[in-house]
């Protein structure tokens, strides 16, 4: 058994002094019960916490160490950048060297503008889509997930269109009435929004492969649909590739898909674990924002050398490794590796899986492509699997809905190893 003396004394502390002792919601563990591991250190494909327990990590700070944690290069850049100064508020040579990358990766790309998250990336790219269409209706999918900017922070309700409600305290229902709400993969619902308010939609934005519900991949004919009744109604697509880009290739979700949208939104990788995002599309669009035109959004941090040099970094740690081929490879393995261990496990188990991205849907039949599909009893299973691995040292995200994302410090063995530890762990929900 691991020894959490040191975790739960730490974690004590800190909710006296932050809200529910955490930064970010999902790391207080109120999903699967228990108290979180503090951490102090990570390396490669593992992390460690305060008492010394080391954990074989599949949530890589959810999402952006697509090299593993810590990986040399990256760390090497940005030491040289801290020597020369940590942000200027003026114009770097790096950020037009993150820029050149990313522009010359993503289709339909054309200019680019960096922020410091993924949630200030897509409220820009917004803004962006309303200014530039002069209309005000924004439609979202339940299930994707875009930041917590107020007129995203909306839930499905029910009905074949669906205005959107505040799904947090703080947010205005008027503001929120500006955003339509649709289930993923329903064709019909997107016609008949369209027939009805196509001339104020200003944009629809969507994960292509959303990944914060669930990894729902959806058809390839409902994203193709999409992209023709945008453009058959002078609405804009927005692409949230925020953990996608870069991740499932080296020109996202719209390279693989062949689908180009109007708008795009990255974070994550683009950063190399720092706080980065950025937003981007068509010249004419992008030429909508200031000093050029009238749409405002300035960041003083933004552009930062550091954050900077860390991009860069990665972006090209990854294309010299080709490492996209790497990561396909080690995601094969386990979709290999784990299938019958999920065939022999004592409850409905199924590996969800695209690329370095992996999800376990813990229910009867297909894995679900919507959040309504997905099964309300799966949350409880995942609780025990979820601790069982964690107290045999491997850390998958603490939430049934969270992806799982493997790096290319990952290796076979770390994979065997996960698949060993998930048949113990299931062998204990039947034991």
């Amino acid at each position: 058994m691991l020894t959490h003396e040191k975790s739960e004394k730490t974690y004590v502390r800190g909710r006296d002094l932050l809200p529910g002792g955490v930064n970010s919601p999902v790391r207080a563990f109120r999903a699967v019960g228990g108290t979180p591991p503090v951490l102090r250190s990570a390396s490669g494909a593992y992390v460690e916490d305060v008492d010394g327990n080391r954990y074989l990590d599949f949530v890589g700070s959810w999402g952006p160490l697509i090299l593993g944690h810590a990986h040399p290069e990256v760390v090497a850049a940005v030491h040289r950048a801290v020597d020369s100064g940590m942000t200027y508020g003026a114009p770097c040579e790096a950020e037009f060297e993150l820029a050149e990358r990313v522009v010359a990766a993503y289709p339909g790309l054309e200019l680019m503008r960096c922020v410091s998250s993924g949630t200030e990336a897509v409220m820009s790219a917004v803004r962006v889509a309303r200014g530039a269409t002069g209309r005000d209706v924004i439609v979202k999918f339940s299930g994707c997930y875009h930041g917590h900017a107020d007129h995203l922070l909306v839930a499905a309700g029910s009905g074949l269109v669906t205005f959107g409600q505040p799904s947090s305290a703080g947010v205005p229902e008027a503001f929120a009435s500006l955003t339509r709400v649709l289930p993923l993969d329903d064709v019909d619902q997107l016609e008949a929004l369209f027939a009805a308010e196509g001339h104020k939609v200003a944009a629809v934005i969507i994960e292509p492969l959303p990944a914060n519900n669930g990894l729902l991949v959806q058809r390839a004919e409902f994203l193709e649909r999409l992209r023709e009744l945008t453009s058959q109604h002078g609405a804009l697509l927005i692409f949230d590739e925020v953990i996608t880009g870069f991740r499932v290739g080296k020109g996202g979700y719209a390279e693989l898909s062949g689908i180009t949208p109007d708008l795009a939104t990255f974070g994550k990788i683009i950063g190399g674990g720092m706080p980065v995002g950025a937003f981007g599309g068509r010249r004419d669009l992008m030429e909508n924002l200031a000093p050029l035109g009238p749409v405002y959004q300035a960041g003083t941090l933004s552009g930062n050398p550091v954050a900077m040099a860390a991009g860069v970094a990665t972006l090209d740690v990854l294309e010299q490794t080709d490492a996209w081929r790497r990561l396909e490879e080690l995601g094969a393995k386990l979709e290999q590796d784990l299938a019958p261990v999920l065939e022999s496990a004592p409850v409905p188990a199924r590996l969800v899986r695209q690329g370095s991205l992996f999800w376990m849907s813990l229910q009867d039949g297909e894995p679900p492509r919507s959040a309504e599909a997905i099964a309300d009893g799966a949350a409880g299973v995942y609780g025990d699997v979820f601790h069982n691995l964690l107290e045999a040292g491997v850390n998958l995200a603490p939430s049934a809905y969270e992806v799982g994302f493997i790096s290319t410090a990952h290796t076979e063995q770390d994979i065997e190893l996960f698949r060993d530890r998930l048949a113990d762990a299931f062998a204990s929900l039947s034991g």
